[in-house]
């Protein structure tokens, strides 16, 4: 079978590590046509808007798109696309796989395997934001949480947990002092949380959730949560385990998702050739997963793995004295995808 996906190369190192995912894609053996569109920075300077209306009409058109990293200025200029993408497709769904993987440095803990469902379009990143005076010396930033949003979300989370046999969800919440809106959040998921018997579903607030996440993340499989702390716990759970440079990530809506490697566009190291591929490989893993290509999925992942557990043929990143390339690396997994059959 072959597909027609949406790529954006990105900006930064993004085009170096979308152009090495489309290596192992292709040398797996899956066959996909990519409509390339330019978001971001890149697409700002060539015509004036970060978000042009061609990228949105591809990823209508084709329903699945591969994301490299795109740049967002700080306290300035255009807002971020990766919000206006989610808000756009009503991708409702952040996923955030944590996962050890042998070969690469982590502080305190081995065979972590956490996931993270985060709500992806309400509460403080809605962008309902402004200055409640002329001088600019308060602002006020206004974050909603609907009945709607929280139980697709928290839904998902459990009907994923189900499918895939993970035996543990935790809620994460400040119900205790956001009483309507983290309420809400915690009312909703433990009205859902009774259709499915089956799961051990508890709740945490979220300064405790940190806490026993850095203590023990063993005692944790599934986490579901709301906007803000979704996206702070999930940095944290990818700290846990390494860092950004193995953390992919997808944004799911009805019908249509967006893959990705959560990591910046590193401008600092762009067009040199030493970015690590990691995570937009296994952000590629995650979307051959959506479209039921398991086999491959399983066989990328396997071959990551083994070079990376191998560590000879790694950038930088992961092995401090190495001097191998984004493309050395690349011909790596390539190889080992050749071993693997």
């Amino acid at each position: 079978m072959s597909y027609t996906f949406s790529l954006i190369p990105g900006d930064g190192i993004g085009p170096e590590i979308t152009e090495a995912t489309k290596r192992v894609l292709e040398h797996s053996g899956i066959k996909i046509d990519w409509e390339i569109v330019e978001a971001g920075m890149t697409a700002l300077e060539k015509y004036r808007d970060p978000l042009p209306q061609d990228v949105i009409d591809s990823i209508t058109r084709n329903k699945v798109a591969l994301k490299g990293p795109l740049t967002t200025p700080i306290g300035k200029g255009f807002r971020s696309v990766n919000v206006a993408l989610r808000k756009e497709f009503d991708l409702y769904v952040n996923q955030r796989p944590a996962k050890t993987f042998k070969g690469i440095r982590t502080l305190y803990f081995d065979h972590i395997d956490l996931i993270i469902f985060r709500e992806n379009t309400e509460e403080f990143y809605s962008g309902i934001e402004h200055y409640i005076d002329s001088s600019k010396s308060a602002a006020e930033t206004i974050g909603i949480i609907t009945k709607r949003g929280s139980e697709r979300i928290i839904r998902y989370a459990l009907e994923y947990s189900r499918k895939h046999k993970r035996k543990k969800v935790t809620i994460v919440h400040k119900a205790n002092i956001l009483k309507y809106t983290g309420g809400l959040f915690l009312d909703v998921a433990q009205e859902i949380a009774k259709e499915f018997p089956d799961l051990l579903v508890d709740d945490k607030i979220v300064d405790n959730m940190a806490m026993q996440m850095v203590m023990n993340p063993y005692q944790f499989d599934v986490i579901v949560t709301t906007n803000l702390f979704g996206d702070i716990l999930s940095d944290l759970a990818s700290g846990l385990v390494g860092g950004l440079g193995m953390a992919p990530g997808s944004n799911i809506g009805n019908g249509i998702a967006i893959f990705e490697a959560v990591h910046g566009s590193a401008p600092d190291i762009a067009g040199m050739n030493v970015a690590n591929p990691s995570a937009i490989i296994l952000g590629a893993v995650m979307m051959l997963d959506y479209v039921g290509e398991f086999e491959a999925a399983s066989k990328i992942e396997r071959a990551v793995a083994n070079v990376i557990a191998e560590g000879k043929h790694v950038t930088r990143d992961i092995n401090p004295s190495s001097s191998v390339s984004t493309i050395q690396m690349t011909d790596a997994i390539l190889r080992e995808l050749d071993k693997l059959g």
